[in-house]
C-alpha cells in the first residue's frame, strides 16, 4: 500500500469532497510526519508502526474522520461539537474540513490509545 493508492482513491473522489479530504490528508501528514500512508479498509489511512491511526473517506452527503478505534470519539465527546458521530466515524459538510485543533486532538487520543 502506497501514497501513490491514496492518490488513486482521490482521483476518484467528486468535488467538492475530494478538496475537503486532501486538506484533511495535509493535516494528518503534518500531524503524523513519521506515518505510512495506506489503505485501510478500503479508505485512505495513517498507520504507525503498521497500526493504522487515522483514516477518512467520503461519501455524497458527508466526509468522514475515521478513528480506527471504536473508543477514540466516545472519549471525546465533549470536544465534538455538533458533529454528528458514532464510534467508528466523525461526520463532517462536504466543504468543511475538520479544525486542524480537533485532528490534532484526535491524532493524540489513538496515539495514546495505540501506545497505553
Amino acid at each position: 500500500m502506497s501514497a501513490a493508492e491514496v492518490d488513486a482513491y482521490l482521483s476518484g473522489v467528486p468535488e467538492p469532497q475530494r478538496s475537503t479530504l486532501e486538506v484533511m490528508r495535509a493535516r494528518l501528514q503534518a500531524e503524523l510526519p513519521q506515518a505510512e500512508e495506506v489503505i485501510s479498509y478500503g479508505v485512505p489511512a495513517f498507520a504507525v508502526g503498521g497500526r493504522a491511526v487515522a483514516g477518512y473517506s467520503a461519501a455524497k452527503k458527508h466526509c468522514s474522520y475515521l478513528p480506527m478505534s471504536g473508543s477514540v470519539l466516545s472519549g471525546m465527546a465533549d470536544a465534538l461539537g455538533g458533529y454528528e458521530w458514532s464510534k467508528g466515524a466523525l461526520r463532517f459538510p462536504v466543504d468543511e474540513p475538520l479544525p486542524p485543533e480537533l485532528i490534532a486532538a484526535l491524532v493524540t487520543a489513538r496515539l495514546a490509545e495505540l501506545s497505553g
